[in-house]
């Protein structure tokens, strides 16, 4: 080291004795417990996230349930009440559907009827006519009749009869009159198909036989709750049947009978 320059020499010897050289030892393994690791996922994570591809067992599952409102259980419910309807006399209807009255069956009853009605009293009265040689020309307004009276008799004597029941503080529901009066109604499908037969008499008795069924359905589930109503519930029963029968009557002249 010469100090007048301000230069450093360092010996080239000593700095290589001071580091001495890594031995090449070939690849190194490295080698980890399995204790310090994890499977990802955990296998016994609780929570959104579970191993492999299934939902999380807290998942919300609503979607994979049935859901009560489904076209499955009002189609089951609808066909057992209608069958109930074609057993007037059994007079349980109102307690098996207190809990769980429906507007489907009725709605789709009385369009049921609108179109036999319709349909049949066309064919009927088309048959009469070209029996008879004469000219037959399509009535529109047996539709529209038909509709104004199917709807409005299961709605406003349903309503009538929820205020006459208020009235005498007898208990009572607005949608469980509407469905029993809906199911009422079922009788007069097969008695409309009936009447293609080409007797007079024939479509008295069936209109007869399907008016008498219908207005002991509606009399006979109503009478166990309109006895609260003290001694008139007699009177008010006997009202609900033959309001029925007058329906009945109605539909005799109107859609029973051909004229030609």
């Amino acid at each position: 080291m010469m100090s007048g320059g301000n230069y450093t020499t360092i010996d080239n010897q000593n700095v290589s004795g001071a580091v001495p050289a890594v031995p090449d030892q070939g690849q190194v393994t490295v080698k980890f417990n399995d204790s310090s690791l994890q499977t990802f996922p955990p296998s016994g994570t609780q929570g959104k996230i579970t191993g492999g591809s299934q939902p999380p067992r807290d998942a919300d599952d609503t979607f994979s349930k049935p859901i009560s409102g489904s076209d499955e259980t009002p189609q089951q419910d609808v066909l057992e009440r209608i069958k109930d309807s074609l057993f007037p006399f059994r007079g349980t209807f109102n307690e098996r559907t207190a809990d769980t009255p429906d507007l489907y069956g009725p709605f789709w009853i009385c369009t049921t009827l609108i179109f036999v009605a319709a349909s049949i009293g066309t064919f009927v009265t088309y048959v009469a006519h070209k029996i008879h040689k004469k000219e037959w020309n399509y009535d529109i307004n047996l539709v529209t009749w038909s509709a104004g009276l199917f709807y409005g008799y299961v709605t406003i004597v349903p309503l009538g009869l929820y205020v006459v029941l208020k009235y005498f503080s007898v208990p009572s529901g607005l949608v469980q009159l509407l469905c029993l009066y809906g199911y009422s109604l079922f009788v007069f499908i097969p008695a409309l198909c009936l009447s293609i037969v080409p007797l007079e008499i024939f479509r008295w008795v069936i209109a007869g036989v399907a008016g008498f069924m219908s207005a002991s359905f509606v009399a006979l589930n109503l009478r166990a709750h309109i006895k609260s109503a003290g001694e008139r519930w007699i009177l008010i029963v006997a009202s609900i049947f033959l309001l029925q029968l007058a329906l009945s009557v109605i539909l005799k002249l109107y859609l029973f009978t051909v004229t030609v």
